[in-house]
């Protein structure tokens, strides 16, 4: 008896976490990387650009977790915020998925564009944002990227347009379509001014996009990678009748196959863009 007294004082009890419990754990405080499965505090993926310390795998940013990386501080002003994305087709359900993507990403559409400094050197750009209708480009993403070309080409500055876009935006049909060649006969526009234009592409980068503004760079650079292609695996693959390399429609691929000057970890992008911005400048290209 004496015995089992002593086993019943020394039982533990296991509990489960009231509800209460786990909501004081604060939300998004951990970050799992889908390469590697690591757990990481996201406060310290922040510190790395959101870029994993294990595998080194590159997480999709926001605009303007882009904007903090990169710009000289206080330096970026934004532009043409005022634009709203129309329902011209009367697609079921547009408008309202829109509104919710703004109130989630605080941009008022796919892209944000501005004016700034990086490195001391003044630019214009623009920088799509998966997050608000996976990048998709819009009339009002097409016109926002024109407007921030034509400030650029009016101000005599360099341009940098970082591509992150599922393609062109089905619920706009044709006029969608229409941006493609819009915002490239403004880079030609640019272009002709002697003026530098520099394409990042990041992950993913695909459909019309690549297809227009964000492969005709003077400069086209990738993030490690980075999905970049037109038409999806399968069914290129299906049309050619054959297996594609495992790396296909990768930067590292596109690189190989003279598509991507060069592929840039997050980690050198800002200091690799100072440099060719102060060289452009150098060379009597770019605004005094």
């Amino acid at each position: 008896m004496m015995i089992r007294e002593l086993f019943k004082k020394n039982k533990k009890t296991i509990t489960m976490p009231s509800e209460k419990a786990k909501n004081d754990v604060p939300e998004g405080i951990m970050t799992k990387c889908p390469e590697c499965r690591q757990i990481i505090l996201t406060k310290d993926l922040m510190k790395t650009g959101k870029v994993c310390p294990k595998c080194d795998h590159h997480f999709k940013m926001t605009a303007w977790e882009r904007v903090e990386l990169l710009f000289d501080e206080g330096t970026f002003e934004s532009m043409d915020n005022h634009l709203k994305t129309e329902n011209p087709l009367n697609f079921p359900s547009y408008t309202e998925k829109v509104q919710a993507d703004a109130k989630k990403t605080g941009l008022n559409e796919a892209v944000l564009t501005g004016i700034g400094k990086i490195g001391d050197c003044e630019v214009a750009v623009a920088i799509m944002d998966s997050h608000f209708r996976m990048g998709s480009m819009g009339s009002v993403v097409g016109e926002k990227i024109t407007r921030a070309v034509e400030k650029a080409t009016q101000m005599k500055i360099p341009v940098i347009i970082f591509s992150a876009s599922g393609g062109a935006r089905m619920q706009e049909g044709v006029l969608s379509l229409m941006q493609m060649a819009k915002t490239s006969v403004a880079l030609k526009r640019h272009a002709d001014k002697g003026l530098l234009y520099i394409s990042v592409m990041t992950y993913p980068t695909t459909g019309g996009v690549s297809a227009s503004f964000a492969s005709v760079g003077d400069i086209n650079l990738a993030e490690p990678k980075a999905l970049i292609g037109f038409a999806g695996r399968r069914v290129i693959e299906q049309t050619v009748r054959e297996k594609l390399p495992e790396n296909f429609q990768t930067a590292e691929f596109l690189m190989d196959h003279g598509q991507v000057d060069a592929v840039i970890h997050r980690g050198e992008l800002t200091e690799t863009l100072s440099k060719l911005l102060r060289l452009h400048v150098r060379e009597g290209n770019g605004h005094e």
